[in-house]
Order: structure tokens, then C-alpha cells, then sequence
């Protein structure tokens, strides 16, 4: 990148924190399966804020008969519940409207995902607490991984329990502070068959069905994973309001560049398998030049790259600059990218030869990224080689810059003629053929050999 950019935090990164201004703090304690130990910890971290001068109340706060769980909530302001009438039952729920009127500096209320008893004012617990927070009181709750909407599929395919009460992802994303309580699968199994989870009768059904280790396993990666995304986005989400420049290797994440060659979803799938390999977040960016025109050719194939990106799960975007390599490396700074993935140079053989290619330009530059190029041929290239060899369409600029070709070497020839006797100068005009197959095609090559013999049988024999 040049000495002279400079980066600018990002609006958006910018805009997302001055949203909270205002609001309350909201911290989940995540846990892969019941009884790991979330609402322990929370209540542990509770009563050391309060130890420390903080106004803290238990709103809400399920401790299933565990003994240990029911002595740390003792010597804590506790909030009467909220009893509802439902179906010739009292139910008795959060009471929303105390809390609100309590208002205290940190609340505690436990499950997030539960849902409420119809006639409450909100139909999930997760709409109460964001109530609670746009009235600026901090809130801790508990959540386990399987009430994550986006893994219910998952979670139904792995436990073969369909889990009926969710939060949406979004929701969890705006969580200022995700702190994981993990306990090993063996572990966990052993506080259930010693009666610390459920009683007895119950942790026999449930070893039976959904506490399998085997469950409880995948349960411990899917939670380990979506800890360190959420973590991950945070890192990202700092690095870009205060403007500081990448990338931070803490995780790895994968850049696909897309430009209108055939190479391209080549590209996309090799970053895909990458970023799969890694476990890591990935993006796709095509660059366009302001003053830049793509024919409707190479416009489809960067469309149906990024569709193709898209579809994949990458978040895909468009950029605009003159320097193809800068703003790349701009942005994959800004995004904090740690991998390139990249097709090989469009700029033909004077581009390799004298290393101002597009992927040796990423070399250059990048002293911190690493870059990856991708080789394949592409998809249909070997046959639009041969279509574009035997096929012919009238250019006027190939044969122009064919022709400037054999006056040169007819000047070289002349030259070399003049300062030592030459066996055979019809190597130099070889090479003039040589360089317009490269570059123009064969058309303009046999234009270029034609024109070669008729100025070399003049000029020499």
C-alpha cells in the first residue's frame, strides 16, 4: 500500500457502537448442553460485582434444586415473580414491569430463549430483556448452543430432538460480551449420574436420549465455535471503529478475488475448501476501474462468480480503484484478512516478464498476508482456446502493432548488419512472429510472418 493512505475507521463499525450509547450491557453465558455450569458462573461473577459496590438483583433465576447453584443466590436482592393465570394453572413468570421500576444496575435473568406464558407482555424472555436494555440496566443471562436458531437443523440431526424454543442469531450478535462455561462430555455425565444435574429418574432419560457423549461432543465444538466467531467479529468490529490496520492473525480469514476471466470460479472454490479447512470466515471482491467498461461477456462470468460466492456462504462485495493491488490490500486490511486467494495474471506475457502482474504485485506488497494462486485453466478455457485460434474476427490495433513488430526487427536487422556480419538475421524476425502469437493470436501471427518474409527477401537477399 502506499506511505501516504491512511485508515479511516469504518462508518458502519462506528455507527454499531453509537447505537449502544444509551443502552444497557448485555453478557450471555454460553454453554454447550444443561447443567455445564452457566448460571453457577453467572452468579459467581454476580456476587463479585456486588462485592465490588454494584447494585445487583436476580430477576430471574432457575437453580433446579442444585445446592450449590441455590447458595450463591443467598445475600442477593431477589425479584418477586410475576404470577399469571393460564389455563386454570398460576404460572409464575419474570415480572418485567418490576424490574423496570426496580432498576438497578445489573440484572440477572436466567434462559434466555425461554418462552413466556401466553398473556405476558412479550412472547420470549430474549424481547424482555431487550426491553431491559434499551432502558440502560445491564443484564446477564444464560443460554445453551441449541436454542441457536440458525443451528436447529443441526442440533435436530445430531440429538434428534427438535429444540422449540430459539433466539435469533441476531439477537445473540449484539451481546456486548459472550463469556463460554465449558465442561468435558466425561465430566458432565458424572455430574449427572452423582444427581447434580436432574434428579435420578430424570438423568436416566436423559443419558438414554440426549446426553449421549457422542451428543454432548458435537453439542462442545458447535459452542466452541460460535464463541470464537462472535469473538472474531468483535475483533473486527474494534479494529475498524479505531481504525487500526491488519490483519491481527488471531483467526484466519479467507479472501477470494474475482475478476472476468474463466479462472474465477475455480477461485471461489478453492477459498471455499480453504476456508472450510481452517474453519474460518471467508469474503469475495471483484475490483472495478472508475473509468473501467466490461463487456457483457466478462460482466456474466463476475456476476455468476459472485453468485456463486454467494452461495457458498461468503459475504461478497464490489470495489472501486485505479490500483487493482492497493485497494485490495486496502481492503483486506481493513477486513483483516490473513489469505489471498487469487487466478493467475490477465496481463499476458509482458505482464509475467517483467513482474507487474496482478499476483506479483500482491507479493510485493503483501509482506503480511499470504497469497494463494490458483492454476487450473478454468472452466471451457481449453475450448474457447481452440475456438479463439481457428476463428476469425477483423481488429485493425493487432495487425497495427504486428506490423510495428516487424519494422522493429527490420531496424535490429539493419543494425546488427552494420556493426558485424550476421549469418542469418531471420531469427530476429522470428521472434517478431514469436511475440504477436503471444500476445494477439494466430491471425495476426501469420499476418506478421507474411509481412517478415516479403521485408526480409527485399531488405536482406
Amino acid at each position: 500500500m502506499p506511505a501516504h493512505d491512511t485508515q479511516r475507521a469504518s462508518p458502519d463499525a462506528l455507527l454499531a457502537l453509537a447505537n449502544k450509547e444509551g443502552r444497557g450491557q448485555l453478557k450471555i453465558f454460553l454453554g454447550a448442553a444443561p447443567g455445564v455450569g452457566k448460571t453457577y458462573a453467572m452468579l459467581t461473577a454476580a456476587r463479585s460485582a456486588q462485592a465490588e459496590g454494584r447494585d445487583v438483583v436476580a430477576g430471574l433465576v432457575e437453580t433446579h434444586g442444585r445446592l450449590e447453584t441455590e447458595a450463591l443466590v443467598q445475600g442477593l436482592d431477589i425479584l418477586p415473580r410475576k404470577p399469571i393465570v393460564y389455563r386454570n394453572q398460576v404460572m409464575k413468570e419474570f415480572d418485567l414491569d418490576a424490574a423496570l421500576a426496580r432498576r438497578p444496575n445489573l440484572l440477572l435473568v436466567d434462559e434466555y430463549a425461554h418462552t413466556n406464558v401466553p398473556g405476558s407482555r412479550h412472547p420470549k424472555r430474549w424481547q424482555d430483556i431487550d426491553e431491559l436494555l434499551a432502558a440502560g440496566i445491564d443484564v446477564w443471562t444464560t443460554l445453551n448452543i441449541q436454542h441457536l436458531e440458525s443451528l436447529n437443523d443441526v442440533i435436530q440431526k445430531i440429538t434428534k430432538v427438535r429444540v422449540r424454543e430459539t433466539v435469533p442469531d441476531t439477537v445473540f450478535d449484539r451481546a456486548d460480551e459472550i463469556v463460554l462455561v465449558d465442561l468435558p462430555p466425561d465430566e458432565l455425565l458424572k455430574r449427572l449420574a452423582e444427581g447434580k444435574v436432574y434428579i435420578q429418574e430424570t438423568a436416566a432419560r436423559a443419558v438414554d436420549s440426549f446426553f449421549k457423549l457422542q451428543n454432548l461432543t458435537a453439542l462442545r465444538e458447535l459452542a466452541l465455535r460460535r464463541a470464537a466467531e462472535r469473538i472474531d467479529a468483535e475483533l473486527i468490529g474494534r479494529m475498524q471503529a479505531q481504525a487500526i490496520e491488519g490483519p491481527w492473525a488471531a483467526g484466519e480469514r479467507i479472501l477470494a478475488c474475482i475478476g472476468p476471466d474463466r479462472t474465477s470460479p475455480a477461485v471461489v472454490r478453492t477459498a471455499k475448501r480453504l476456508a472450510d479447512l481452517m474453519d474460518a470466515p471467508w469474503l469475495a471482491v471483484t475490483v472495478e476501474r472508475p473509468d473501467g467498461h466490461l463487456d457483457d461477456t466478462a460482466r456474466q462470468r463476475v456476476d455468476e462468480a459472485m453468485k456463486l460466492a454467494q452461495s457458498l456462504g461468503a459475504e461478497t462485495q464490489t470495489l472501486v480503484g485505479n490500483d487493482i493491488p492497493a485497494e485490495l490490500l486496502r481492503f483486506a486490511r481493513f477486513e483483516n484478512v490473513t489469505q489471498i486467494v487469487i487466478g493467475p495474471s490477465r496481463g499476458g506475457f509482458f505482464a509475467e516478464l517483467f513482474r507487474r502482474s496482478l499476483p506479483h504485485e500482491l507479493i510485493r506488497r503483501a509482506n503480511d498476508i499470504a497469497i494463494h494462486l490458483v492454476t487450473g485453466r478454468g472452466e471451457g478455457r481449453e475450448r474457447e482456446g481452440w475456438r479463439r485460434w481457428l476463428s476469425f474476427s477483423f481488429e485493425l490495433l493487432p495487425f497495427l502493432w504486428s506490423t510495428l513488430a516487424v519494422a522493429g526487427a527490420l531496424a535490429i536487422g539493419e543494425l546488427l548488419t552494420a556493426l558485424t556480419p550476421v549469418p542469418n538475421l531471420s531469427i530476429v524476425f522470428l521472434m517478431a512472429v514469436l511475440l504477436t502469437a503471444i500476445r494477439f493470436g494466430i491471425w495476426p501471427a501469420i499476418y506478421a510472418s507474411v509481412l517478415s518474409f516479403l521485408v526480409y527477401n527485399f531488405f536482406f537477399i
